[in-house]
């Protein structure tokens, strides 16, 4: 268990606690079961960034009081240095990178992500949240499943998508990829 999920677990329990919600209340809300709302609560597990960003939304708490406990500050504008975004290593594969979490009241929540190939044979798992995406490859190969549908983007190449489809990416040629995504709130 990684310190980073058992920090962020205490907020989503906090959360649940504040609202003066049971796990089963709060998981049904939240829009996952009583056991996974469970490990995400202990930190056991990782956490899936579109969780929290539905979770975000739902409860009306910033992205970035969910991943560092702090309040967003600035309004006007906010600068991001280099390798300075917040760090979140949400799944073996994914390293996110948030790139607007010092913003206070931001519509849309902006990442740089790292995405490692694969190495096993289990196909990327799919998720699904309120909003919309847009997908701009860095460099890399990617394949970017939608539902149904599936597309290959190299650096340049660029999606935008309705996210309450089931999705998922993935590295391609057995080589790391870098991509900005950006996910906006509710319609």
């Amino acid at each position: 268990m990684s310190e980073m999920n058992r920090e962020i677990g205490e907020r989503i329990k906090g959360i649940r606690t504040l609202n003066k919600l049971t796990p089963d209340e709060f998981a049904k809300r939240a829009g996952t079961t009583p056991e996974q709302l469970s490990q995400y609560e202990d930190g056991s597990v990782e956490i899936p960034v579109s969780f929290l960003h539905d979770l975000s939304q739902h409860f009306d708490i910033s992205m970035t009081e969910l991943l560092s406990g702090e309040s967003a500050k600035l309004s006007q504008y906010s600068v991001v240095r280099k390798g300075k975004g917040v760090g979140v290593s949400r799944r073996k594969d994914y390293d996110y990178q948030s790139l607007a979490y010092n913003f206070a009241e931001r519509t849309t929540d902006p990442f740089y992500i790292t995405i490692e190939p694969k190495h096993d044979s289990d196909a990327p798992s799919l998720v699904c949240h309120a909003g919309q995406e847009f997908h701009y490859v860095l460099d890399g190969t990617v394949r970017v499943k939608i539902d149904k549908h599936e597309t290959v983007l190299q650096a340049g190449d660029s999606v935008y998508f309705d996210s309450t489809y089931p999705h998922s990416i993935e590295a391609l040629e057995n080589k790391t990829a870098h991509m900005i995504i950006v996910i906006s709130g509710k319609e």
